[in-house]
């Protein structure tokens, strides 16, 4: 997703490395240190970049009656995100699908802007890659990216609410992004290690200032 994914359309004039032309999300080193960094978070090389594709679409939707949980593991500390299976029901069921088969885990967060996003899900690491298929869930027309939303990045000229695997993340109150990604979901657990992650991006270039590593994403499903 790009700061206003595949890439995250921004209407608000910010460019998502791999977002779309809207300027929304997009989907377009050394060892671990065991010793944390002035931020926060540990010191960690990048994983090797992987190729995209590969993965297999779910074949059957989630359980309603459950309330789905992906926990993030990650080189700056853990965060819990509820998933909102009205919205983004296809979405959902492929985000635990790849959760489970273990596509996130050493991956990076790829693109990071201050007070805007945080994005991740593309094992290659370019703002470009994903699992090979796509779903469609589109956000209701009142749709708010506001602080702790969890969307779906997408490229420019995909129709609303198309996803892949890149995931963003919303740092600020609210950034006001048009009704184009899916919402799968809000953090409700770690909202100060998201943040910790939000502060370790370059404004201008949107990159990270040192590798933020998903070391695994985790989930589970509770009655």
């Amino acid at each position: 997703m790009q700061r206003a994914g595949a890439t995250l359309l921004l209407v608000l004039a910010l460019v998502v490395a791999g977002c779309g032309d809207d300027g929304g999300p997009s989907s377009e080193a050394t060892t671990s240190s065991e010793e944390a960094s002035a931020s926060g978070c540990e010191n960690v090389a990048a994983p090797a970049p992987r190729d995209d594709g590969g993965a297999t679409a779910p074949s059957e939707r989630l359980d309603p009656e459950r309330t789905w949980t992906l926990t993030f593991d990650t080189s700056c500390g853990t965060f819990g995100v509820t998933l909102d299976l009205e919205s983004a029901p296809a979405t959902s069921a492929s985000l635990v699908s790849l959760a489970k088969a273990g596509f996130y885990d050493d991956t990076v967060f790829h693109r990071i802007v201050p007070g805007f996003v945080i994005q991740g899900g593309d094992p290659t690491q370019t703002g470009s890659g994903g699992p090979g298929y796509s779903t469609v869930d589109v956000p209701a027309p009142d749709a708010a990216y506001v602080k702790g939303v969890v969307a779906m990045a997408k490229a420019g000229a995909e129709p609303a609410g198309t996803s892949g695997s890149q995931f963003f993340v919303v740092t600020g109150a609210d950034v006001g992004l048009p009704p184009e990604y899916a919402v799968v979901g809000k953090v409700t657990r770690g909202l100060d290690v998201v943040e910790r992650i939000g502060a370790l991006g370059d404004p201008t270039t949107e990159q990270p200032l040192q590798p933020v590593v998903v070391e695994s994403v985790t989930a589970a499903s509770t009655p």
